[in-house]
């Protein structure tokens, strides 16, 4: 792998606010990755390679976009709450006792996009409904050892904080607020996972679902296709990708990134959100360098 990539991480990890950062390089031709993971200088990690990302967002295209994939035919409700445009509120505040409920009376209608949790959500139930699964039970044997949820952490997996609940560090739990209060499996957020464990992941997704050549060939005309984030201006995918370029974000300074043509694709997890949320322009300016690198090399 082309040392700039090493080099622009140690850098920025060096001044951020966080313990690690992990890099891949994925190669859908052949169906490989290539990673690394840098950490602060101060951080102890004797096998860095397996510390347990939060993967926050990147929990909706590893779960609903997967089944989308898989199913194929959906319903006109369900590919507009599959892509945001359903016209459910973006986020709120979920009572444990009684959030399906409430999630399940926002009547589904066509709407200009609008990036939702909920959206997300009324997705994981509909589908559970209608293929008769439990999300939890589904994505275990599909995911294998590669990637786990939150509440399947058993102790041994090196997770490091993101934020704090109760005054204290967050270190083990998920990020999130929602699906940390509600204790159980959503599609939202709420996986955790390593570099390679992704990247498996994400080529495994490919072999089974001919996922680049459906996102290659899908008709696009709205920002979400198939769940998934695509590109426009200033994309934090970075400059030389395909307009057909897909890949999402996550909350604590995760992302990912494939170009269906060029057959070439970019993971970089964090703990971005170790102290704060806000200030994220020095990892955004690392994700478009190190996207155009991928790109252009």
């Amino acid at each position: 792998m082309d040392n700039f990539f090493q080099s622009k991480c140690l850098d920025f990890i060096e001044s951020a606010d966080a313990d690690a950062l992990a890099f891949s390089y994925l190669d859908f031709k052949t169906s490989t990755f290539e990673s690394f993971v840098v950490t602060k200088k101060e951080f102890q990690s004797s096998q860095p390679k397996n510390i347990w990302f939060d993967l926050a967002s990147l929990t909706k295209p590893l779960t609903n976009s997967y089944l989308a994939l898989k199913e194929n035919n959906l319903s006109q409700d369900l590919e507009l709450l599959l892509n945001h445009k359903a016209g459910l509120p973006a986020w709120a505040i979920l009572d444990k006792s009684n959030w399906r409920e409430y999630i399940k009376s926002f009547s589904v209608k066509e709407s200009e996009t609008l990036y939702s949790d909920l959206s997300a959500l009324r997705f994981m139930l509909e589908m559970e409904d209608k293929y008769k699964i439990n999300y939890r039970d589904y994505f275990k044997p599909v995911w294998k050892d590669n990637l786990k949820y939150w509440l399947d952490l058993d102790g041994s997996e090196q997770t490091l904080q993101n934020g704090f609940y109760g005054g204290k560090p967050n270190i083990g739990k998920v990020h999130d607020p929602n699906a940390y209060n509600l204790k159980t499996i959503t599609s939202h957020a709420g996986v955790f996972g390593t570099i390679d464990g992704l990247s498996n992941v994400l080529l495994n997704m490919n072999e089974s679902l001919e996922m680049l050549e459906k996102l290659k060939n899908l008709k696009r005309d709205a920002r979400f296709a198939v769940g998934f984030d695509t590109v426009g201006q200033d994309t934090l995918a970075g400059e030389g990708c395909s307009p057909l370029s897909f890949g999402h974000l996550g909350f604590t300074g995760t992302s990912f990134w494939i170009d269906p043509e060029l057959q070439r694709g970019w993971v970089l997890l964090s703990n971005s959100t170790k102290y704060f949320w806000f200030n994220k322009t020095g990892l955004n300016t690392l994700r478009r360098e190190l996207g155009e690198r991928v790109w252009k090399n």
